[in-house]
């Protein structure tokens, strides 16, 4: 398989603040963003998305970038979808309401 045509995994880690106002309206707008953009959250602060090459990984990342809060920490993780294939739950299990799927929906 062509390097460009990987499967990715872009995974976004955040602390935000929540002390004032501010923050907290900063800290539902990020997550908000991260949501009507198409990531699933995983756990609190951990949010993930497919991405089907590297062009749009780049184009991912930097929508997060422009959408980050001044305040607190924002982290980005890229795998391929085999390592991310790979997590081990120590404790808990997989969440059952997420689909996880290669399929695309086309709508003409």
């Amino acid at each position: 398989m062509k390097e460009g045509n990987r499967f990715m995994r872009i995974i976004v880690f955040f602390d935000l603040p929540v002390i004032t106002a501010k923050n907290r309206r900063d800290y539902a707008a990020f997550r908000r963003f991260l949501l009507g953009s198409g990531f699933i959250m995983m756990q609190e602060s951990v949010y993930t998305k497919l991405s089907v090459n590297n062009v749009m990984s780049r184009a991912i990342k930097d929508k997060v970038v422009q959408h980050c809060p001044s305040d607190g920490v924002v982290e980005m993780l890229e795998v391929t979808e085999r390592q991310f294939s790979r997590i081990e739950y120590v404790a808990g299990e997989r969440q059952s309401t997420v689909i996880e799927s290669m399929d695309r929906l086309v709508e003409l």
